[in-house]
């Protein structure tokens, strides 16, 4: 028996590991773009909703910076966690803190993709709306892709940090093509 047979499998199982995150971010993008391409359409067959907004864009404007503002709570929470910052409470506190500020922010999107994607559809006709349409493509894909890191055994240490990162950057991109944009171009209000 070949004594470097061990190490040459786990290295080509480690790799096809990581391709899966990013098979599935390419599939979840794919899909989303596709079918928010093919849902534009005028005049809007469904009612759009506004929760207690004054309008849909204050509400979605509104919500996205509630999901960046617990995005910035991950990024203090993950480096607690990995000890990159060190402050108190120790313990389990900053794990499960991270663990639901997470699942809000991403319930605090889905309001917001619905709209995005089921009644604006794919956003072509300028440069802001093309790249928030193709960040918020990939934003569930690769919230898939971190769960699926966080709850598979056999990553490298370095993807879950790096799957946190590209969310947290497609987030903030989404924020800055749509609510920042939002109220420097017609001011802060609800």
């Amino acid at each position: 028996m070949n004594e470097n047979a061990a190490p040459v499998r786990r290295v080509v199982v480690s790799r096809v590991i990581l391709v899966l995150p990013l098979v599935l971010v390419a599939f979840v993008a794919i899909t989303v773009g596709f079918v928010a391409s093919k849902t534009v359409r005028q005049p809007y067959e469904t009612p759009f909703f506004h929760l207690f907004f004054s309008d849909t864009l204050h509400m979605k404007a509104w919500l996205i910076t509630a999901a960046l503002l617990l995005a910035l709570g991950q990024l203090l929470t993950a480096s607690r966690i990995y000890e990159v910052l060190r402050f108190p409470p120790k313990g389990r506190f900053y794990h499960v803190v991270h663990r639901w500020s997470g699942r809000i922010a991403i319930l605090l999107t889905l309001p917001v993709a619905y709209h995005c994607i089921f009644l604006l559809g794919f956003g072509t006709y300028d440069t802001r709306a093309y790249i928030h349409s193709l960040l918020g493509s990939f934003l569930y894909g690769t919230v898939l892709a971190k769960v699926l890191i966080v709850r598979s055994n056999g990553f490298r240490g370095w993807a879950l940090p790096v799957a946190g990162s590209l969310l947290f950057s497609i987030l903030l991109g989404l924020w800055l093509t749509s609510a920042f944009w939002y109220f420097s171009a017609f001011g802060v209000g609800i």
